[in-house]
């Protein structure tokens, strides 16, 4: 059983930056994924930046360039670091956790993110 906690949200003005952290918490194996989702009103959830435990990462497109995903795996800890923020960021964001073969199995409460003037 795991728990993932989020934390580091908040709101901040266009151009800021926030970093997200989540923590995983209780019996586990080696989590070989974890990555960030994120949701915001009246859209799907979307993949936002995904880790492994070996090193590789993915960003979807529209953060490129702006957000960093990083890991410390012996505080079994993900990061998420998001620079020249934008409104459509706007969004609750979830921590998610997995193994090989079901890497969606652990799901973070969520984080409000709200860009704004």
């Amino acid at each position: 059983q795991v728990q993932l906690v989020e934390s580091g949200g908040g709101l901040v003005q266009p151009g800021g930056s926030l970093r997200l952290s989540c923590t995983a918490s209780g019996s586990f194996g080696r989590l070989y994924f974890m990555g960030w989702y994120r949701q915001a009103p009246g859209k799907q959830r979307e993949l936002v930046a995904a880790s492994t435990s070996d090193g590789n990462t993915n960003y979807t497109d529209s953060v490129k360039g702006r957000f960093t995903i990083s890991r410390h795996n012996a505080k079994n800890t993900v990061y998420l670091q998001m620079n020249s923020l934008k409104p459509e960021d706007t969004a609750v964001y979830y921590c998610n956790a997995g193994y090989v073969g079901n890497t969606n199995l652990y799901w973070g409460q969520g984080t409000q993110v709200t860009v704004s003037p």
